[in-house]
């Protein structure tokens, strides 16, 4: 725990002990595999060599022994103490977060939520290292050792100032391409899958972005367009989000629409361990879909291919 939280006093308080007693605890550890494990680095704590060696397979371990101890008769969200991590962007953090968290709080009411931003997931190493349990991302081939469900499906639209003086209520495709865009780069400063995807569907469809300004999310963006004339697009989940707190205006495409389907990710190891499939239910519940239906590689199940709300 110590380990992760890089934290005497964080580490003790997701443990609920003292922090004295993690530090006995730590001082037996450096005794046993005769190495400090973690050295004082300004205000945290900073792993050797040695302990980060050591880490995966405690990972491991740790999580065996929570199977074990659990079980499928023996987890009691009323008085399950973990951590649970959720990675997603700042689009579902605004607009799944929250609806994750009530549940959440409910259900498990001594266990602690982490919402974390993907730029930690990708550089944390992600499911794999264990920093994540599960991870909003978009649908895609599976890589080796990953499950996933259908978490929901949406399209993207446009979005302007609500008195924007040059947008029309119908995007036409030659103001569209008049306009300046603002273009999203969510994951370590970069454009990621979903980037990608819009710029190829733009492109397929004789639509070109002039890209006038870069932002990190999805709620940045919205920010720099409702104090300019940029435009924006935006899936229409975080873009309703936005016209209620920012004043904003959704415009149509002037094509098809642009559809895409969002998925939970989770790892092999955390796929049996009846607390996280507990968070997942949980996650799948809060946004009204059922628990079963999951997918490993790449292989769609029935429940996944229909039509999401």
């Amino acid at each position: 725990m110590v380990l992760e939280e890089r934290s005497v006093t964080r580490a003790a308080s997701r443990l609920h002990v003292t922090p004295p007693a993690i530090s006995n605890a730590l001082a037996r550890l450096r005794e046993l595999f005769a190495d400090p494990l973690l050295v004082r680095s300004g205000r945290g704590l900073v792993p050797t060599p040695r302990a980060l060696e050591l880490l995966p397979s405690l990972r491991e371990a740790t999580a065996a022994m929570s199977r074990v101890l659990e079980g499928d008769g023996g987890f009691d969200p009323a008085t399950c103490t973990r951590a649970f991590a959720l990675a997603c962007s700042d689009a579902d953090h605004l607009c799944v977060v929250p609806q994750v968290a009530a549940l959440f709080t409910h259900r498990l009411p001594r266990a602690q939520l982490r919402a974390l931003s993907i730029d930690h997931f990708e550089a944390s190493g992600g499911l794999e290292q264990g920093e994540t349990d599960v991870a909003i991302a978009p649908a895609l081939p599976l890589g080796p050792g990953l499950h996933a469900r259908t978490l929901y499906r949406d399209d993207a639209v446009v979005v302007v100032r609500g008195d924007h003086p040059h947008a029309r209520d119908r995007l036409t495709k030659a103001s569209f391409n008049a306009l300046g865009h603002v273009d999203l780069w969510l994951a370590l400063g970069k454009g990621g899958v979903g980037n990608r995807h819009a710029t190829a569907f733009f492109q397929e469809h004789g639509l070109e972005r002039r890209i006038a300004m870069v932002a990190p999310s999805f709620a940045a963006a919205a920010a720099i367009v409702a104090s300019t004339d940029l435009a924006a697009g935006m899936p229409r989940r975080i873009a309703e989000r936005c016209r209620t707190m920012m004043g904003l205006r959704i415009l149509e495409l002037p094509t098809p629409p642009m559809e895409f389907q969002m998925q939970l990710v989770w790892h092999e190891r955390t796929h049996q361990d009846a607390g996280a499939r507990h968070f997942r239910a949980l996650i799948q519940e809060a946004l009204g879909e059922p628990a079963s239906g999951a997918r490993k590689k790449g292989r769609a199940s029935r429940a996944e291919s229909r039509r999401i709300a």
